[in-house]
């Protein structure tokens, strides 16, 4: 048919009769609804403010780091489903449309960042220092790389945050925060509280007799899913992870050699240079100097005729990748202790290059650290064979092969776990050891069935996870008989709870009704105790934090209680004193009070105003595209 189609678009006649057809499928389409796949599904955009465009592969990306940062943050891998659930798809969006919107006002403005602004402020940026304070090149090829950005591509960035944060500080830069705002807020942090209590212990509930069945009975009935037995599986699981597949005793000394020269400034420092310029408005005036140098005058003098003092002269002592300017790298680095370049063509201007000192490199010999950089190139050849491991397992799967028998075919090793739950726990309420990327198997185990041909993990090292739901035990409730000690043992502590509560009641109404504290404290035989600078929501003592924070919320001579730990104990106390201290404006305790504000104050003007900007510049949402960039579900 194809070849049909060839020979007649080979006439005027044919052409015209194929382009007829092909137009009435079209039509067909459009009519019976086919045509919705040309519209914003397959769309690269995500959203548009004003004329700029987000793309889906800007929100994945920024997403991914979004979502990486956060598992660095709690330790744990963040799946897409708890992502979601704080918001975080929807704090994405929101940032990219808010970038996008100062990005527009910046270029109808006419704003821009200079070439040397960028510069100075990636130089100063704290990020990218050393323990001495310097500016730390590889420190910066090594977080660039780590967030998947090129130096090019940062920059470009930095150019948008600078020209952003110019009309912020036009909006609100100047923002005053109102007196009454600063003395509200001081009196809510620094007032200090004192009180009288006493701690009343299990032992103060009395002696607690085992309930009767009736009573055991009705008070498990009412709380019988307190008791539920979770759902249970037994899963098989295959990892591959380039720990499993390196083979370091298979790294020659030649390839673990070379590998050490690239990388060998990690096991010591390298050399350091202390380097002094000087910068020319022109390469004549430089010329001009270098020829006076040569003939015998000093760098300091040179520099005094320009007048520029000594210490002014000073970049700084850098190792070669630490310098931002790679003409002036290149050349410190050619010159011997002492020497001054000829005129260099700097990012920033013609200098002259002066080398003060040179400190040698000092690092551990490949003897030393042979071990380690055999294991780490073992790693990265590892990540390659996981590539052809992982599609060779998946085409033992695809012939329906169980995990075990394909564990042997690659020579690794398969697990079964017989019984875990959600949490990760086994049947006696252990954690499981072991599970890699735990929170995102335990959703995909439980996502899943017996017999799904599930799809494989792909984990936080570069490797994967295969797993198999081998069976199911459903969640039920427990019978009475199968958690008796445990009904009793919970019974039992909410009795005491119950008793010492209301001996508290007790307390509390004797108190308010005007006795010495003493006098209470004496007919439970509690010896008083005294709280003094207390701090909102702050623990002290054997005071818990919410105990605190009870005490603040009882006015001042008024007694209350408050359940100490697990309800195991109780407090009952009467506030003494709440003081507030003048707010004094001068003090830095204010000043930092002040600015915390005006932060926020500025947060909410900018807020105000970037709205009103999206609403005179239109904002468009593809919902279908912001779900393909971050991976379906519902927003």
């Amino acid at each position: 048919m194809l070849k049909g189609f060839r020979k007649a678009g080979q006439s005027w006649l044919g052409k015209l009769l194929i382009a007829v057809m092909f137009g009435f499928l079209i039509l067909s389409f459009a009519i019976w609804g086919v045509g919705d796949i040309f519209r914003g599904y397959g769309s690269n955009t995500v959203a548009t403010v004003g004329s700029t465009e987000i793309s889906v592969e800007t929100v994945r990306q920024t997403y991914q780091n979004e979502l990486q940062t956060l598992s660095r943050r709690f330790r744990r891998a963040i799946t897409p489903e708890a992502a979601r659930a704080i918001g975080l798809d929807q704090q994405v969006l929101a940032r990219l449309v808010t970038e996008a919107t100062l990005d527009e006002r910046a270029r109808a403005m006419g704003l821009a960042a200079s070439d040397e602004a960028i510069a100075r402020s990636i130089r100063e940026d704290p990020t990218f220092r050393n323990a001495a304070g310097q500016f730390d090149r590889l420190a910066f090829d090594d977080i660039l790389r780590a967030s998947g950005l090129t130096e090019a591509g940062y920059v470009r960035e930095q150019r948008r945050v600078m020209t952003r944060r110019e009309i912020a500080d036009g909006v609100a830069g100047g923002t005053n925060v109102p007196l009454a705002m600063r003395e509200a807020l001081h009196r809510y942090g620094a007032e200090r509280r004192a009180a009288d209590y006493v701690v009343l212990p299990a032992a103060a509930a009395g002696e607690i007799d085992k309930p009767g069945d009736a009573a055991l009975k009705t008070y498990f009935e009412e709380r019988k899913t307190s008791f539920r037995a979770p759902e249970y599986r037994k899963v098989t699981l295959l990892a591959l992870t380039p720990e499993s597949v390196a083979r370091p005793a298979d790294v020659s000394d030649a390839d673990a050699r070379a590998r050490y020269a690239q990388i060998k400034d990690r096991f010591g420092s390298p050399e350091r240079r202390k380097i002094q310029q000087i910068v020319f408005p022109s390469e004549a005036e430089a010329r001009a100097a270098s020829d006076k140098i040569r003939g015998g005058a000093t760098f300091e003098a040179v520099a005094a005729e320009r007048g520029i003092a000594e210490k002014d002269l000073e970049l700084g002592t850098f190792a070669r990748t630490q310098l931002f300017d790679e003409a002036v790298a290149a050349a410190a680095f050619a010159l011997p202790e002492g020497g001054v370049s000829p005129p260099v063509a700097g990012r920033f201007g013609i200098v002259l290059v002066r080398v003060v000192t040179i400190e040698p490199e000092r690092v551990k010999p490949f003897e030393e650290v042979a071990g380690e950089v055999k294991a780490e190139v073992a790693r990265e050849r590892a990540r390659t064979a996981i590539v052809d491991l992982h599609d060779r397992i998946e085409d033992l799967r695809a012939a329906a092969k169980p995990l075990p028998e394909i564990a042997s075919t690659v020579a690794s090793t398969a697990r079964t776990i017989e019984a875990v739950d959600r949490n990760g726990l086994d049947k006696a309420g252990q954690a499981i050891g072991g599970l890699p990327d735990k929170d995102a198997l335990l959703a995909a185990v439980f996502a899943s069935d017996i017999g799904v041909d599930n799809e494989a993990l792909r984990l936080q090292d570069g490797g994967y996870l295969w797993f198999d739901v081998a069976g199911i035990e459903p969640a039920r409730d427990r019978a009475l008989d199968e958690v008796r000690d445990e009904v009793v043992k919970q019974w039992t502590a909410d009795e005491v709870a119950r008793r010492l509560s209301d001996k508290a009641r007790g307390l509390v109404e004797r108190l308010d009704k005007g006795e010495a504290f003493a006098a209470v404290a004496a007919s439970v035989n509690l010896p008083v105790k005294k709280a003094e600078g207390l701090a909102r929501s702050t623990p002290k003592d054997d005071l818990t934090a919410s105990v605190v924070g009870q005490i603040f919320a009882t006015p001042a001579g008024k007694a209350g209680s408050a359940a100490l730990g697990d309800g195991e104990a109780r407090v009952v106390f009467r506030v003494i004193a709440a003081t507030v201290p003048p707010l004094v404006t001068s003090t830095q305790q204010a000043e930092n009070l002040e600015q915390q504000l005006r932060i926020a104050l500025t947060d909410d003007l900018l807020s105000q105003y970037v709205a009103r900007l999206q609403a005179d510049l239109g904002v468009r949402i593809n919902q279908q595209a912001l779900r393909n960039a971050l991976g379906g579900g519902e927003f």
